[in-house]
């Protein structure tokens, strides 16, 4: 069995009694050691919550791994201050991890279906035709007032001054014009 190395202090010789097998010297240990891994992860993750639970994390992986220690090439505070380091950032990333994936999933489930611009292009231009074609079944009259409207956006009063036309008139030449579109795109009355 190879010589084991010196301890530096007295936590490094409980750490190594511990690497042994002597739970007793882990109290010795965690007393003296927590208190550098809680201070090493709060200074990295700035939340006491997350600090404790990466503090336990660190502490069970001291005791688990305590025979990995070597005193000879750090003192026990450094190690474990390592760890806890290492732990910590872990958990930021993991963290930031965890809110890049909610915040895709958020703009995924908000987000609309998705949309066939090239479909919806050719249906805009065939519904556009089936219009025009559409306005020319109409009469002159009828076309003109519907048009002055509906794509002028002029009120019935503005038609009918625009077109030298009674009010009255001009009201019927829309209603019927309407009615004919609506028969000859095939849009149902409701």
């Amino acid at each position: 069995m190879p010589p084991t190395p010196t301890a530096r202090g007295p936590v490094d010789a409980a750490l190594v009694a511990c690497a042994d097998g002597d739970p007793e010297r882990f109290g010795a240990v965690y007393d003296a050691l927590a208190p550098v891994a809680y201070g090493t992860s709060l200074g990295v993750l700035r939340d006491p919550d997350h600090a404790a639970e990466v503090t336990q994390e660190v502490m069970v992986e001291v005791w688990q791994t305590a025979a990995r220690f070597d005193p000879a090439r750090a003192s026990a505070r450094t190690w474990v201050a390592t760890l806890a380091r290492r732990r910590a950032v872990d958990r930021v990333r993991a963290e930031q991890s965890r809110r890049d994936r909610d915040q895709r999933d958020l703009e995924i489930s908000t987000a609309g279906p998705a949309r066939d611009v090239v479909s919806e292009d050719v249906e805009r231009r065939l519904e556009g035709a089936a219009v025009r074609r559409c306005l020319d079944s109409l009469t002159s009259t009828q076309r003109e007032a519907v048009v002055e409207a509906y794509y002028g956006g002029r009120t019935y009063r503005e038609v009918a001054e625009r077109l030298g036309a009674a009010l009255p008139t001009v009201k019927s030449r829309i209603r019927d014009g309407l009615g004919r579109l609506r028969d000859c795109l095939g849009v149902a009355r409701g």
